[in-house]
């Protein structure tokens, strides 16, 4: 389906406003585009012109039901892109091209509940001894890859974090992070002595090969110098994970939550995890009480002389 000038025009001007004003990320940018582009698509295979005025409530519950039902989509799936619907709709409203406010009768589809997947606090310690160990040689990439799963389970990272981390971040005793996160805004995590230990090996490493070129501030680096790219780093992860035998997801967000889940089984305050995670909302962090709950549960059912329902 091909857009009119117009169309693309009232796009492209709301995502620069996204990218501009509000500091998303470029990937952030990236799903916005396809799931309103997406959106207009629909709605001109019918044969109709695309005009924000005209768009009601209806043609979006259509196109909810179109999305679920027939290209077999995810309710938390299908959430987001109501939300960036929701959000362009909103846009266009300050910019005079629609009058009414057809989403305050759009309601979000119901999803479960789903608890963020972590790594047993007893499997993290020997997966991290395990790599440390491959990279005592002084091979770079295994130096690198093993500092990379370190700062993503210790520092609880997300992905473009980890990436964008420049040798200035640090203080200048590297006892802290500044990590540049969501929206633009910065947090300070503290580097505990395992982490700065394997800084210092890995800065020896890039020295000693000739790996970092001149002039270049990021600190995670490929063969040749560069930058490394997301997919670098989480196929880096994913392969830590499936080699130490680890089920299920195998991302750099279940470091994330691994970090999260083993501060807070171990007594951290929830508005301290909130602050390292750097959590807009405390909501957002609450999920990990959920984890230790489920984690006493378990603990209960296991070593309590009733827990399995005895009397």
């Amino acid at each position: 389906m091909l857009y009119k000038v117009d169309d693309c025009l009232m796009i492209e001007k709301f995502l620069a406003y996204l990218e501009a004003e509000r500091r998303y990320s470029p990937l952030t940018v990236r799903n916005y585009r396809r799931d309103v582009k997406g959106f207009v698509a629909w709605f001109e295979s019918s044969g109709r012109s695309f005009e924000p005025k005209a768009v009601t409530a209806d043609d979006v519950r259509e196109w909810i039901v179109h999305r679920v039902e027939e290209d077999h989509i995810s309710p938390a799936s299908m959430n987001r892109e109501i939300s960036s619907l929701r959000a362009w709709f909103r846009y266009l409203r300050r910019q005079g091209l629609v009058e009414n406010d057809i989403f305050s009768r759009i309601r979000n589809l119901k999803t479960s509940k789903r608890l963020p997947s972590f790594v047993p606090e007893t499997r993290m310690p020997r997966l991290l001894d395990e790599m440390r160990e491959e990279a005592s040689g002084g091979d770079f990439r295994k130096v690198r890859d093993a500092l990379i799963v370190t700062m993503f389970y210790m520092c609880g990272l997300r992905l473009a974090e980890l990436v964008g981390i420049d040798t200035d971040d640090f203080s200048s005793d590297r006892m802290t992070l500044k990590v540049h996160g969501k929206g633009d805004k910065e947090r300070l995590v503290p580097l505990n002595a395992t982490v700065r230990r394997m800084l210092d090996e890995y800065s020896s490493v890039l020295e000693g090969q000739n790996i970092c070129r001149s002039g270049e501030k990021a600190l995670f680096l490929t063969e040749k110098g560069e930058r490394i790219s997301r997919m670098t780093a989480y196929r880096t992860v994913k392969a830590a994970l499936a080699g130490a035998g680890v089920q299920g997801k195998k991302s750099p967000h279940v470091l994330r939550h691994t970090f999260a889940t083993h501060l807070m089984d171990r007594g951290a305050d929830l508005r301290e995890i909130q602050e390292l995670l750097g959590h807009s909302s405390l909501q957002t962090t609450q999920v990990y009480t959920h984890n230790s709950i489920a984690k006493l549960k378990e603990v209960y059912l296991r070593a309590h002389p009733r827990g399995h329902g005895g009397e």
